[in-house]
């Protein structure tokens, strides 16, 4: 249940943040050049308007489209929410769009798997523009008559809701499920799906907005960092000064929430910070003119309308929340008699609490792997992924990237979105609560779970795999085709120069697939059914690694149909698509005895660096491409 909830407050959230830099851009414009800006200029202030009613909504309903059915679902979602805005134009349809990109993408694709393999070939582009264009038309008139003034009366009734909590004085009181509500990880579905529309409107409406500050305020966190650097113990307390830095200037507030986890009485710290800090908005007329994103003391600063005392009460309202907290933490870390012998006894509370392992101790190991994924000794690329992809994973991908460097190593570190993951990901780290849909979206990966994003064991440990991975894989495919060769020296190569095939060239990465497939049945590695498995793997995720490389392979059902390990080499000059993606070097591969990853790891040693790639798609002969693989 929480992990949907999750992943659908996920979806909400990737569909505003990727074009948060749109809604600062309006913010900043408003607060500068709206005649009571700082500094007014009609003409400028000609542009507040039309950002917020078509341009904004017109990017979430294009980012919610994109997400569906990528960039054709994108198109048609953003014809669809064309319809919506002009359906209320006195609205911005934040809400509409989420409905409208969304729905747009769903319908094209639906008729895309209705009429697929029904289209006489030189008909494909006709009726793929046709299609969209016509379902996005109907859509967009759908969208006028019904949807638009629809969630424009919703979102009046929560406007309205919203202004009677603040004359009846219980916004504060909202506080109660935020707070929480953001430890388990609905802090962006919280603040972008259900916040961020509804302040918008207000800020039409008064020219700002308290809502985006209601989760986006740093205090509550703050102040619980800041109990433990004085009152906490062990590594708690050693770690806790840099992630107040982190939580506070960089907005990150994922930091803070293994803290409380460690000690759910701290919950009462938060909500009560939560509300002191709400309570001090109110009082004082605070609020912003865009979101807060990410919820830094600087990025509220940015978008802190001038007016008025808005300053003086959103800074009051971050130092009351960060005092109210850091003094109920106190008392409870104070009176709590742990010693760094119990922070183990805590940590399996929190993990009953969570349903997750533990890993705040550095006495307690905290590299998990899914059940279904394999080390990969010499993996090059790892990538970290949260919620929305713009918080605790670009921190951790951030530590993680300076101890590779630091360690000498070739391997890409990155973040992202869970929902957004590459397929190619050979390494997945994401918090524990998160790793489940992390595991539902490429369960092919080495899915690694952490929990404090500041504690180095955890990286340390993965350093030291890579590097003895790396070490035993950089040379496989040389060392093990010359061991092989020694004994018997043909039967039992890798490669052989008559399963390289230069300048080929497919209609479809289906054909490609098949053609690898024969050629390694005709080279007597597999049986005849593992073409078919590996037509199957295909439709489970995409085996395009990047860099002009894709690497078809079996299933694991495909086992037991390989009868030797091999590969061979197929080089598409002219591309071939795999998702998107152009495939100019395709290694059809087939491994026994769990030699199957280590012919991957082998391939994405050489293949890591472009320039290989390109000599690859230039060589002229097999013996040229053995050659450039073997390291020559």
């Amino acid at each position: 249940m929480k992990v949907r909830v999750q992943k659908f407050g996920n979806f909400l959230s990737s569909m505003v943040l990727p074009n948060i830099g749109a809604f600062i851009a309006w913010g900043l414009i408003t607060a500068l050049f709206i005649p009571t800006g700082f500094f007014p200029n009609e003409e400028f202030s000609k542009l507040v308007g039309p950002m917020v009613i078509y341009m904004l909504p017109l990017l979430i309903g294009y980012s919610g489209g994109r997400l569906i059915y990528e960039q054709r679902g994108a198109v048609v979602g953003t014809i669809a929410t064309m319809g919506v805005i002009i359906g209320a134009p006195d609205t911005p349809m934040f809400l509409g769009a989420m409905i409208m990109g969304p729905l747009g993408a769903y319908a094209i694709k639906k008729f895309d798997e209705l009429i697929e393999g029904k289209i006489k070939t030189g008909f494909e582009m006709l009726v793929n523009n046709f299609s969209a264009g016509i379902l996005g038309g109907i859509l967009a008139l759908l969208a006028f008559i019904g949807i638009g003034p629809a969630v424009s009366s919703f979102t009046d009734v929560l406007v309205a809701g919203v202004d009677w909590l603040l004359e009846a004085g219980l916004l504060p009181l909202t506080s109660i499920l935020i707070e929480p509500a953001k430890i388990l990880f609905l802090n962006n579905a919280i603040n972008h799906g259900v916040l961020t529309p509804i302040g918008l409107e207000q800020v039409q409406q008064t020219g700002r907005s308290i809502l985006f500050l209601l989760e986006a305020n740093p205090g509550p966190g703050l102040g619980v960092l800041l109990g433990f650097m004085l009152f906490g113990k062990g590594i708690a307390k050693q770690s806790a000064p840099g992630a107040a830095i982190i939580h506070f200037l960089g907005g990150i507030h994922e930091i803070y929430f293994p803290y409380v986890l460690m000690k759910p009485m701290l919950l009462l710290a938060v909500v009560a910070g939560g509300m002191s800090g709400v309570f001090t908005l109110v009082l004082m007329g605070g609020g912003l003119v865009a979101p807060a994103s990410p919820g830094s003391i600087l990025a509220i600063a940015a978008v802190t309308p001038p007016e008025g005392m808005a300053y003086l009460a959103n800074f009051a309202a971050v130092f009351v929340a960060t005092t109210v907290s850091f003094v109920i933490s106190a008392v409870i870390l104070k009176a709590s008699k742990q010693t760094d012998e119990d922070m183990e006894e805590a940590t399996k509370k929190m993990e009953q609490m969570k349903g997750k392992k533990r890993s705040i101790s550095q006495e307690i190991p905290s590299l998990n792997t899914a059940t279904n994924g394999v080390f990969p000794a010499g993996a090059q690329k790892i990538v970290f992924a949260c919620d929305a992809g713009m918080g605790s994973s670009a921190m951790g991908a951030s530590l993680l990237r300076k101890k590779v460097k630091e360690a000498g190593l070739n391997v890409s570190v990155s973040n992202t979105a869970i929902s957004t993951i590459p397929s190619d990901s050979e390494i997945v780290i994401t918090q524990e609560k998160l790793t489940p849909r992390a595991e539902n979206k490429i369960p092919d990966a080495y899915h690694i779970s952490v929990d404090n994003f500041l504690s180095s064991p955890e990286y340390d440990q993965l350093i030291e795999r890579l590097q003895n991975g790396e070490i035993e894989e950089q040379s496989v495919l040389v060392k093990e085709s010359e061991t092989n060769a020694q004994h018997n020296p043909q039967d039992e190569q890798l490669l052989r120069e008559e399963n390289v095939f230069i300048g080929q060239n497919f209609r479809t990465k289906e054909e490609a697939i098949i053609f690898a497939g024969l050629a390694l049945v005709k080279a007597g590695y597999v049986e005849d059914s593992y073409v078919d498995e590996m037509l199957k793997r295909e439709e489970i995720t995409t085996t395009y690694m990047g860099n002009n490389v894709a690497i078809p392979h079996g299933t694991e059902d495909a086992k037991k149909s390989v009868f030797k390990s091999g590969f061979t080499v197929i080089q598409v000059p002219n591309g071939v698509d795999f998702e998107g993606e152009s495939a100019k070097i395709i290694f059809g591969i087939a491994g026994k005895d769990g030699t199957h990853l280590e012919i991957l790891s082998g391939i994405a040693v050489i293949c890591a660096d472009q320039t290989n790639v390109d000599r690859l798609v230039e060589a002229k002969s097999a013996k040229e491409i053995i050659d450039i693989i073997n390291g020559n």
